[in-house]
């Protein structure tokens, strides 16, 4: 029996030090270092690690795997590199963009916008040159957003990385106490998500349940915890609505890693004590899948902290890799050539990359084996704000329900406003992938074919399917400090309670169904009837 070690493991993991409170930075310019807790009592701290090894096992390793530490020049390999903002609004200018990005391969695309591009561009110097050159003169002044990248790079490491467990990392408190659980303070490597997931299911047994959902392509499981009430007098096996929460598609996105961590976590810990999530557990499983391409997150820990695909060998040597958000089968490869070096790669054929072959396999088995109805899909990502429904494959054709899902995903963006005062926009996913568009073409810099979004919402009847990009809106980049974790966590927290309440046909309004965070700034104090001044705005 192991449930005196367990019991000792849990009684020992709250953290001993004085919860910190986060603040917003006056301004958002970027801050070279991270905030570190300090040692607290070091006989305590050791006493937690020892009750936890006895329980978990000493120093756990996701799936048995050697951890490499995590490469000193990590940062150093884009020390050459620059990430530029192109003003590129009218026909001609995306085009001329769309063009160089597909003949040139060191023109990283970030994110696309109506009115900009962003992109990392490899090793300045030598080609800025070049490519002003085959640019128009209205694009010949791009705006440098990130000059120094290794001292961005760095800045989103904590300030010691650790491949063990620590109590410091696994602290389980209430879901008010969001901003001094030091395990949001920093972002976590992969074994240190899976062991915290391992402790949430052992602290909460009769809501949360753990498994794998599959393998990745180098054999690390892709973790997944379902969290959700059952009735007692609700059958065993029983039909169960399900939404289904997805981060880390792709590996360099940390943000959208620690958001759905960060939202299992805060739905866990709520239950019983917010009416709102309470009532949404008791009707619906949330799934929550934290890391789906685990070999290119753990990648960027210890190699690469700017990779984006998947570790998949392809048939050229020198560019390994899929794109996981463009691997899947409805419409594969629809305005998508790319090649195996293109970031944008889905691969040779439908649902040729392991991990998203992965979660389809399982998803199907999970609807035809036992009776799971997925409702409601958010696949979070990073970054430009902004909340994307189908189709992204192409813009011609418009989903059945595009009503109802422009209705909730502009109701998702004003719950975020009224929480954090951070503005979203909502538009089709293929909007985001479209780099220039006319009535005899419509090129893009990235294919809209074969994403997650279009997969379930079309053969998985998941009819309210978002993809959501998190903060910012390019002042970092995928390099978002870790001070920015929790307010990320809490705002997309928010738009899931008026995602739950829109499902059980309240259209999302709950009145107190959510509280503004201590010490989070907003332009005004929102009125004691939220749902109310949302519904107003509708």
């Amino acid at each position: 029996m192991r449930l005196q070690p367990l019991a000792l493991a849990l009684s020992l993991t709250l953290p001993v030090e004085g919860a910190a409170t986060w603040t917003e930075p006056a301004h958002r310019h970027h801050q070279i270092g991270s905030l570190q807790p300090n040692n607290g009592y070091p006989i305590l701290r050791w006493l937690r690690d020892t009750a936890v090894e006895v329980f978990f096992g000493k120093r756990l390793r996701d799936d048995g795997l050697d951890i490499p530490e995590t490469d000193p020049d990590i940062a150093m390999r884009h020390q050459d590199d620059i990430v530029l903002r192109f003003n590129a609004t009218t026909f001609e200018e995306k085009r001329i963009l769309a063009e160089i990005t597909r003949e040139f391969q060191g023109l990283d695309i970030w994110t696309i916008s109506h009115e900009y591009v962003d992109a990392k561009l490899l090793n300045a110097k030598e080609y800025l040159p070049w490519l002003l050159k085959k640019l128009p003169d209205s694009m010949k002044k791009p705006e440098i957003l990130i000059y120094d990248l290794p001292s961005a790079i760095w800045a989103t490491f904590p300030e010691k990385t650790s491949t063990g467990f620590s109590s410091s990392s696994l602290g389980v408190r209430t879901s008010r106490e969001g901003m001094g659980n030091l395990f949001f303070k920093d972002y976590q490597r992969l074994s240190v998500v899976a062991s915290w997931m391992r402790l949430l299911e052992a602290m909460f047994p009769s809501l949360t349940e753990m498994t794998s959902i599959g393998k990745s392509f180098e054999g690390r499981d892709i973790h997944a915890l379902r969290v959700g009430a059952r009735n007692e007098d609700e059958e065993e096996g029983s039909s169960r609505k399900t939404i289904l929460v997805t981060g880390g598609l792709h590996g360099r996105e940390w943000i959208s890693t620690s958001t759905v961590t960060y939202l299992m976590w805060s739905m866990i810990t709520a239950y019983g004590k917010d009416s709102m999530v309470t009532k949404l557990l008791d009707k619906f499983d949330i799934i929550f899948i934290p890391i789906l391409n685990p070999d290119g997150y753990e990648y960027t820990w210890q190699k690469d902290r700017l990779w984006r695909k998947s570790r998949q060998a392809t048939n050229t040597e020198h560019c390994p890799g899929m794109d996981l958000d463009h691997a899947f089968g409805y419409e594969w490869a629809t305005n998508n050539n790319a090649g195996p070096c293109s970031e944008s790669y889905g691969g040779d054929s439908p649902f040729h990359a392991v991990e998203a072959s992965e979660l389809a396999h399982w998803a199907r088995n999970q609807t035809t084996q036992h009776d799971v109805k997925f409702v409601g899909f958010l696949d979070l990502h990073s970054y430009s704000q902004q909340i994307l429904f189908p189709y992204s494959y192409t813009c011609a054709t418009q989903p059945p329900n595009l009503e109802n899902l422009m209705e909730l995903g502009v109701g998702l963006a004003k719950a975020i406003r009224l929480s954090s005062g951070e503005t979203y926009t909502v538009t089709s996913a293929c909007e985001g992938a479209v780099a220039y568009r006319s009535k005899e073409d419509n090129s893009r810099m990235e294919g809209g074919g074969g994403s997650a979004i279009d997969w379930f919402y079309h053969e998985l009847g998941a009819k309210y399917s978002y993809q959501i990009k998190l903060r910012d809106t390019g002042s970092y980049g995928f390099l978002l400090p870790a001070d920015h974790i929790v307010p990320t966590g809490e705002e997309v927290l928010n738009a899931l309670k008026y995602f739950g309440d829109f499902l059980l046909g309240n259209n999302g309004i709950e009145k107190g169904s959510f509280e503004r965070p201590e010490n989070t700034p907003s332009p005004q104090s929102p009125p004691a009837d939220q749902w109310r001044d949302l519904r107003r705005h509708r």
